[in-house]
C-alpha cells in the first residue's frame, strides 16, 4: 500500500452475526453445525447435559452488547432457557414458572446426584430476578432466592455450580461467594482469597477439592473451602498499562485489575540482592491506574483510581488525593457530571518539566503543583453525541461504574519538541491538537476513519515535529475497519505535516489491535500491539513481523521503550522485557544480506546479583553482564572465539565458539535467540559459548576467567568458583576465525548506586588487582597440591622402592586442610578461598587487613613452593 493512502473494505458490523447460537460438531471439532439459533444478536450463553442422558441438553440463550456507552442485557422474546431431547436436533424453549417476557443473562447447573434437578440464575426485572429451581428436568421451575448479593451486577457476574453428590448444595459466584446447603433457599456468603468471583470447579470424584477463578486468579481448596490457597504464586496479573521510572534499576507501574496498582522493578533491587526474589510494592491509586511516576523522582507517583487522581508517596505510604471536580461519578448519567471520566483515566507528565501533570475528562486539566490546584486548559474535545449520553446498563440492571461513560478523552501526549505541543484523543473519534499549550486547539481526526472508535494511542514521531502516529480501535463501537491489504498502515510524512501540524495519516487496524510507540532512536522503527501478538516493523510501518520471541499468545495492552529495552504490560501474564534492542537500531539493508556481522554492544552497568536458576518460581531476571550480539549466515569452518579486551588490548576473558548440537560441559543451549549463559567449566576445559546459524546473543558476566596457571603437563586449575570481576571502564569484543575478525567498542559503567555511596573507578580497579593476585595464588596451590599427590601416586605404584614420602607429605598437609574428623584447622589454600569470598561479595576497596594477610599468605606459599622446586630437582637427579 503506498505511503500516505488508505483505502478500506466495506464497515462490517459486530453487533449483528449470524453465527450465533449453539453450534455441534460429530467429527471432533473438524466441521460444526448451527442447531440452536435464536436471533443474530443472541449467542448461547451457558450448555448443561444430563448426567445421565447427554442427549438432554439445556441451553441459555443470552442477547448480550458491550458499546462504549452502553451494556445491553436481555431480550423480550429469544432470550431464555431452552431444552433438547435428542442431541441437539431439536429445541424447546422452557417457562412453566420461569420469568415472561423481558430476561437477561441466565447461568445453569446440573448434578450428577440428582439429573432431575436444575438450577437456574436468571437476570430478569425486579423481584422476578433470582435462583429458579426444576424437580422434573425443567417442566416446571419455582423461584427459590431472590437474594441481592448472588444476582449484583449480571452482565459481569452469573454463575451457579451444583455440588456433584449433594443436590442441595450450591454455589454462587459474585462480588462476593454464596453458598447454600438447602436447595438454594437460603445463602450463606463464605469468605474466600479474593472478591468477584467468576467460576468454581469441582472434582466430580473428590468433592473437597475445589478449583475457584476470579478478579485476582485462581485459587484451590483441599477441604471443600474452609481454607484456599494463595494467589500470589501465579503469573496471573492483569495489567492496563505500563509506566517505567528513571531509578536504577529502573521500575514498572501499571493499574492491575481488580488489586492495587502495582510497581516491580526490571532487575534485583538492593532489597532483594541475595537472591532474584519476587518483589512488587503498591504504587497508589486502584486497580485501573495508570500509575506515572514523576520524571527523576520515582518517590513520586501521580495515580488514577476509576477517575480520581492522586499523589502517592513511597516515602510515607500515603496518597494524597486531588479529584478534579471531586464530584462522585458512580450510578451517573455522564451527560450530567461536570467532568466526565473514564475508569482508565491518561496521566501525563511533560517530558520538558516534570512539575507539568495533565489529567483528562472531556477537558484537559494541568497541575503545576501536584494536583493541589487545576486549570481547565481545553474546551470539551469530544464528539459528545447525545444519542450515546445515558446511563449504562439496558434493558433491565444499571450497570454504571465508569467504564461505559462515552465521550471523554482517553489520551493525551506532549510532544517531545515542545511542551505546547499537546494532542489529544478521544474515545468517540475526535483527535485534537494545540500548539500554544491550550489558548487554541484545532482538531484534526484522519477523514477516513469510521466514526465512534476509541482513539486507543498517539504517538508523536521523536525524530520529526510534523510526525504522529494514531490508532482507532472500533472494538465495541458496532462496526470494524479493515485496510484492502489486511496489513495495518502507519504512515508519516516530513512535508506539509511539519506545517500544519494536521495528523493525516492515521495506523487503522483490524479488531483487537491498537498502536504502542515508535522507536525513540530510529525514525523507522515502529512496534504496535495486537490481540494476541507483538509486531515489528524496520520500515516506518509498511511491512510487519511478528516479535514474539518466548512471549505467551497473550493480550498487549500497553508498550514503552526504556533504556533500549522494550517492555509490555499484559492482560493476564504480567509485565515482560525484551532485553537490549541494540540489533534493532543498527540494523539497516547491508545486513540483511551480510555472511556475518558483530553488533555494537550498548553500554552496560557492571552490578553484582544472582540471575535465576530457572528452577524457581521468581521473576526472570536476565543475567547481569553485557549482552553481545552477533550474526553468522553459516558456522565457520574453523574454530571462533570471542574475546573481551581491555584498553590496552590485553584479552580479559576468551570464549570459544561450539556448535550448539555438540556443545558439551558448561555449555547453555537454548532456543534460536535466547541468550546463552557461560558457567565455569570443569578442570581442564576451555570457556566455551554455543553457537549457531542466525542470531546469536552471548552474555559477558564482566568476569576474567576463574582458571589461572597452566601446570607441567598443560591442565589448567580453578582459582576459585568464578573469577574476579573486571574494572568497569572501556572494552572491546572480538569476534574471529582463521578466515576473518570483527571488533567492536563497548563500555562497562558503575553501578550508580555504589557511586553514591562513595565507592570509585579506582577503589574498583584496586580491588580487581588484589583479586587476580588471589586468584592465581590458589591456582598456583592448586597445582602444586595436584603435581605433590600425582608423584605419590607414581612412587606407590613402583614395588621396588619404598622411600620416605614425609617431607612431600609434609608440603601437601601444608596446602590442603585435612579430611579426618571435623573442624580441622584450615590450611593455605582453604585460607587464600576465604579471603578471596572476603574481597570479592561487595564493590569495595579492600581494607589494608586484606592486604596485611595476603602478604602473610603469599609469602608462605613462596616457601612452599621453592620447596617443591628443590623437591622435584632431587628427584629428576635420582
Amino acid at each position: 500500500m503506498t505511503p500516505g493512502t488508505c483505502s478500506s473494505a466495506p464497515a462490517t458490523r459486530l453487533d449483528r452475526n449470524p453465527q450465533r447460537g449453539v453450534f455441534r460438531s460429530r467429527d471432533g471439532g473438524d466441521t460444526w453445525e448451527n442447531v440452536l439459533f435464536a436471533s443474530d444478536s443472541t449467542g448461547a450463553i451457558d450448555l448443561e447435559f444430563n448426567p445421565e442422558n447427554p442427549d438432554e441438553i439445556y441451553a441459555a440463550m443470552w442477547r448480550a452488547e458491550r458499546k462504549p456507552w452502553t451494556i445491553i442485557s436481555g431480550a423480550d422474546k429469544e432470550n431464555g432457557l431452552y431444552k433438547s431431547t435428542n442431541g441437539g436436533d431439536s429445541w424447546t424453549k422452557l417457562s412453566g414458572g420461569l420469568p415472561e417476557g423481558l430476561t437477561g443473562k441466565i447461568d445453569l447447573a446440573v448434578t450428577p446426584a440428582d439429573p432431575s434437578r436444575i438450577y437456574a440464575l436468571v437476570e430478569a426485572p425486579g423481584k422476578q430476578q433470582g435462583l429458579y429451581r426444576s424437580e422434573d428436568r425443567g417442566e416446571s421451575w419455582t423461584q427459590t432466592s431472590d437474594t441481592t448479593g448472588i444476582m449484583n451486577r449480571p452482565f459481569y457476574f452469573t454463575n451457579i455450580t451444583a455440588h456433584p453428590t449433594d443436590p442441595n448444595t450450591v454455589y454462587v459466584g459474585n462480588v462476593r461467594y454464596w453458598v447454600s446447603t438447602d436447595g438454594g433457599e437460603t445463602f450463606e456468603r463464605r469468605r474466600v482469597t479474593h472478591a468477584d468471583v467468576h467460576d468454581l470447579w469441582i472434582n466430580p470424584d473428590t468433592p473437597q477439592i475445589q478449583i475457584q477463578g476470579n478478579d485476582g486468579g485462581a485459587t484451590v481448596t483441599l477441604d471443600g473451602g474452609k481454607t484456599w490457597s494463595t494467589q500470589y504464586n501465579q503469573p496471573t496479573a492483569e495489567l492496563y498499562q505500563v509506566n517505567p521510572d528513571d531509578q536504577f534499576p529502573y521500575w514498572l507501574y501499571a493499574g492491575q485489575q481488580d488489586n492495587t496498582t502495582i510497581a516491580v522493578p526490571s532487575r534485583p533491587p538492593a532489597e532483594s540482592a541475595e537472591r532474584a526474589q519476587g518483589l512488587w510494592h503498591t504504587a497508589g491509586g486502584c486497580e485501573t491506574g495508570p500509575a506515572v511516576p514523576q520524571t527523576n523522582n520515582p518517590s513520586t507517583i501521580f495515580a488514577n483510581c476509576k477517575g480520581r487522581f492522586g499523589q502517592y508517596s513511597t516515602i510515607t505510604g500515603q496518597e494524597r488525593n486531588y479529584y478534579v471536580g471531586a464530584e462522585y461519578m458512580y450510578g451517573r448519567n455522564p451527560a450530567k457530571l461536570e467532568y466526565r471520566f473514564q475508569r482508565v483515566v491518561p496521566i501525563e507528565i511533560s517530558p520538558h518539566d516534570s512539575s507539568v501533570v495533565y489529567n483528562a475528562s472531556q477537558y484537559v486539566h494541568k497541575t503545576t503543583n501536584g494536583g493541589q490546584s487545576w486549570e481547565q486548559i481545553s474546551p470539551d474535545l469530544t464528539a459528545f453525541k447525545s444519542e450515546f449520553q445515558m446511563a449504562s446498563g439496558q434493558p433491565i440492571t444499571r450497570d454504571i461504574t465508569g467504564e461505559e461513560h462515552y465521550s471523554t478523552l482517553y489520551v493525551v501526549q506532549v510532544s517531545p519538541h515542545s511542551p505546547d505541543v499537546i494532542w489529544t484523543g478521544a474515545n468517540d473519534g475526535p483527535v485534537h491538537i494545540t500548539r500554544d499549550g491550550g489558548q487554541n486547539w484545532t482538531e484534526i481526526t484522519p477523514e477516513d476513519v469510521p466514526p465512534n472508535g476509541r482513539v486507543d494511542g498517539i504517538d508523536p514521531s521523536p525524530h520529526n515535529p510534523g510526525t504522529a502516529y494514531v490508532a482507532v480501535q472500533q472494538a465495541l463501537a458496532g462496526t470494524i475497519f479493515i485496510p484492502i491489504s489486511t496489513k495495518p498502515v502507519i504512515t508519516g510524512t516530513h512535508g506539509p505535516c511539519s506545517q500544519t501540524g494536521k495528523m493525516e495519516f492515521p495506523l487503522i487496524i483490524p479488531y483487537g489491535r491498537s498502536l504502542r510507540r515508535s522507536q525513540p532512536r530510529r525514525p523507522a522503527l515502529c512496534r504496535y500491539r495486537l490481540c494476541r501478538a507483538l509486531a515489528l516493523s524496520l520500515d516506518g510501518g509498511q511491512q510487519w513481523q511478528k516479535l514474539q520471541q518466548g512471549l505467551p499468545l497473550v493480550t498487549v495492552t500497553d508498550i514503552k521503550i526504556k533504556e533500549q529495552d522494550l517492555i509490555i504490560s499484559t492482560m493476564g501474564r504480567g509485565f515482560w522485557i525484551l532485553d537490549n534492542l541494540t540489533p534493532f537500531y543498527q540494523f539497516n539493508s547491508s545486513l540483511a544480506v551480510a555472511d556475518r556481522h558483530l553488533f555494537n554492544p550498548r553500554e552496560s552497568y557492571r552490578m553484582r546479583y544472582d540471575s535465576d536458576d530457572g528452577d524457581s518460581e521468581v521473576p526472570k531476571f536476565p543475567e547481569a553482564g553485557t549482552m553481545i550480539d552477533f550474526y553468522l549466515k553459516d558456522l565457520p569452518a574453523g574454530k571462533l572465539t570471542l574475546d573481551i579486551l581491555d584498553e590496552e588490548g590485553t584479552v580479559v576473558r576468551r570464549f570459544v565458539g561450539t556448535a550448539a548440537e555438540t556443545s558439551g560441559s558448561g555449555q547453555v543451549t537454548g532456543d534460536k535467540n535466547d541468550m546463552i549463559k557461560p558457567e565455569p567449566n570443569p578442570f581442564g576445559k576451555a570457556d566455551s559459548i554455543t553457537i549457531q546459524p542466525g542470531h546469536n546473543r552471548f552474555n559477558w558476566n564482566f568476569r576474567h576467567p576463574a582458571h589461572t596457571v597452566p601446570s607441567l603437563d598443560g591442565e589448567t586449575y580453578f582459582g576459585a568458583n568464578v573469577g574476579p570481576m573486571a574494572s568497569p571502564g572501556s572494552y572491546k569484543v572480538r569476534l574471529s576465525t582463521d578466515q576473518w575478525t570483527e571488533t567492536q567498542d563497548f563500555t562497562v559503567k558503575i553501578d550508580p548506586r555504589v557511586q553514591y555511596i562513595g565507592i570509585t573507578k579506582a577503589d574498583l580497579e584496586a580491588q580487581e588487582k588484589l583479586n587476580l593476585n588471589i586468584r592465581d595464588a590458589i591456582g598456583t596451590a592448586h597445582r602444586i597440591s595436584a603435581e605433590i599427590d600425582t608423584l605419590r601416586n607414581r612412587i606407590r605404584e613402583n614395588e621396588e622402592i619404598d622411600p620416605d614420602l614425609s617431607a612431600i607429605n609434609n608440603l601437601y598437609n601444608r596446602l590442603v586442610t585435612s579430611e579426618e574428623g571435623s573442624y580441622q584447622p584450615p590450611m593455605l589454600i582453604d585460607q587464600l578461598e576465604y579471603l578471596y569470598y572476603m574481597t570479592t561479595s561487595a564493590d569495595q576497596r579492600p581494607g589494608d587487613d586484606a592486604y596485611t594477610r595476603f602478604e602473610t599468605l603469599r609469602k608462605e606459599l613462596e616457601e612452599i613452593q621453592s620447596e617443591w622446586e628443590r623437591t622435584q630437582e632431587i628427584e629428576e637427579l635420582d
